[in-house]
């Protein structure tokens, strides 16, 4: 087993991806604000997923990893807040992806509470 096989990961790179693809069509002025922001924190799901899962051995390493994930995750759901409002991204995208984030962070509160289980 490895990271890609943790369902966490799995759903966080799916999000990522569909974020990716959103957000191409977001304005230019938008580039180097709002469009790099959430790709960034949705990507950094998944690499502190990944980190996390290399210091498995390390309890203390591994909660403190998916708690940087989970942080990141929340992150992105501002900005998914923040693409909502400047008319960037309509209700039913914004519900879509929000939901898939919410979704995501009960699997990372999981890990959080059950670290021993991903020895």
């Amino acid at each position: 087993m490895d990271f890609k096989s943790l369902l966490a990961f799995q759903k966080g790179f799916d999000l990522a991806m569909s974020i990716y693809t959103i957000t191409k069509n977001f304005p230019s002025e938008e580039k180097y604000s709002l469009t790099d922001q959430i790709r960034r924190s949705s990507r950094s799901v998944c690499a502190n997923i990944a980190e996390a899962y290399r210091k498995r051995q390390y309890q203390a390493h591994f909660v403190s990893k998916i708690s940087d994930s989970d942080s990141e995750n929340s992150e992105t759901q501002v900005w998914l807040l923040f693409a909502k409002a400047c008319n960037y991204i309509n209700e039913n995208e914004f519900s879509n992806l929000n939901n898939r984030s919410l979704e995501i962070g009960k699997l990372l509160a999981y890990m959080i509470n059950n670290p021993d289980k991903f020895k």
